[in-house]
């Protein structure tokens, strides 16, 4: 998952940008051996991508943690702030599973976390964006799929199988119709994991290549005037990115809630 590709002649001409060109908007993804490291002939090297979620986690706990340390009845903005995030899980939890989806909670409530804080963390300057990946974001999608499928099979057995098999289709397009579910439950968590990759990745690079634009013109002199063009849409951007940072937890935590109704709820 954290094999890095050997860039350094082509990061050594495009990092900060080859003859005056543009910097290179996918070095902020690369992936770097922290600390190398083999165990039976895999590469299992600590990296960039492994301290940030270390961070993660560490700075969701910390978080956690401080805020519900007084568990005052008057709460105080950090406390506050802390529940607000647990009964927005809570009710999002309830309204698509259901009281007995709550079971999951811990679940959704540590994935809308780690994706959430991730995702701030990646809007510091120089720091690693690890929802960039899709080895990352591919793994908490499979992690809801395994949940999905083991916890359905454990509470129906193979009643879980009527999830393919909708109530009220006719007979003779029933075959037809539970190809068609079969297929959408398998690409689940392509679509899942795809899509919060895919905006964080476009997003930092596009945050790269506005800011790569204001540098080429405040080296250009010629056209250093229009320097603010692109300083004014990196700006926006970023102020995007911050909401695309908390809507694509979001989403991420809604989908999994809906993907676990169907562990608990089948029949449809």
């Amino acid at each position: 998952m954290t094999t890095t590709i050997d860039r350094e002649s082509y990061v050594a001409s495009t990092h900060n940008g080859a003859e005056g060109g543009m910097p290179d908007p996918i070095h902020q993804f690369e992936i770097k051996r922290l600390l190398p490291l083999e165990l039976f002939g895999l590469d299992a090297s600590f990296t960039n991508s492994a301290l940030y979620m270390i961070i993660t986690v560490a700075v969701t706990f910390g978080f956690l943690m401080y805020a519900t340390r007084g568990r005052s009845l008057v709460p105080s903005r950090i406390q506050s702030l802390a529940e607000i995030a647990y009964e927005f899980i809570a009710k999002m939890v309830r309204d698509s599973a259901g009281k007995a989806g709550m079971q999951f909670f811990p679940l959704v409530f540590t994935l809308f976390m780690f994706i959430l804080i991730a995702n701030m963390i990646s809007m510091v300057p120089g720091s690693f964006t690890v929802m960039s990946h899709i080895g990352v974001t591919a793994a908490l999608a499979l992690l809801v799929f395994a949940t999905v499928i083991i916890s359905g099979l454990i509470k129906h057995g193979f009643g879980f199988l009527k999830l393919f098999v909708p109530s009220g289709v006719p007979i003779y397009v029933l075959p037809l119709v539970s190809l068609i579910e079969i297929v959408s439950f398998l690409s689940r968590p392509v679509s899942h994991s795809v899509r919060l990759f895919a905006n964080m990745l476009a997003g930092h690079i596009t945050l790269k290549v506005f800011g790569g634009f204001a540098v080429m013109l405040i080296g250009s002199g010629t056209y250093a005037a229009l320097t603010p063009l692109p300083v004014f849409m990196a700006i926006a951007i970023t102020a995007l990115e911050f909401l695309v940072s908390f809507l694509q937890a979001y989403v991420f935590a809604m989908l999994t809630c809906m993907y676990l109704n169907d562990a608990l709820h089948p029949s449809h």
